[in-house]
């Protein structure tokens, strides 16, 4: 996955799961991510960037709504999946990240943050 590229996440049961529905879904689409209906099913899928899926992290995290926070992680769960030159990219971009940020910020391997820090250092 790159950073730059957006990606599509299913949302199974997506309204069924969240409380103030409306609320979340406001909070998703103000930060400029795409939500919507799959057919007449009650799955949605959401189409973000990874900068767009960190905000809506962070959103939903300081809302405070307990029924929310199951997206949080299932979206950490699929952002999981970022490549070594992702990560990289972040670690560039956030000049001065330690390990222990940018292996909470991408959910990478100690031993893969330090490469990619050692890499920028190093070069």
């Amino acid at each position: 996955m790159t950073l730059s590229a957006p990606r599509t996440i299913v949302l199974p049961s997506f309204l069924r799961r969240c409380m103030k529905a409306y609320a979340i879904k406001a909070l998703i689409r103000g930060q400029g991510a795409e939500l919507q209906r799959i057919g007449r099913s009650r799955n949605w899928q959401l189409t973000a960037t990874f900068e767009q899926l960190q905000a809506i992290i962070a959103v939903i995290e300081t809302a405070g709504e307990g029924s929310w926070l199951w997206l949080v992680k299932h979206l950490q769960k699929q952002y999981g999946e970022l490549n070594y030159q992702a990560i990289l990219e972040i670690a560039r971009m956030n000049q001065g990240i330690t390990v222990n940020e940018l292996v909470i910020k991408t959910n990478c391997t100690i031993a893969t943050a330090r490469k990619a820090l050692d890499e920028i250092e190093f070069t």
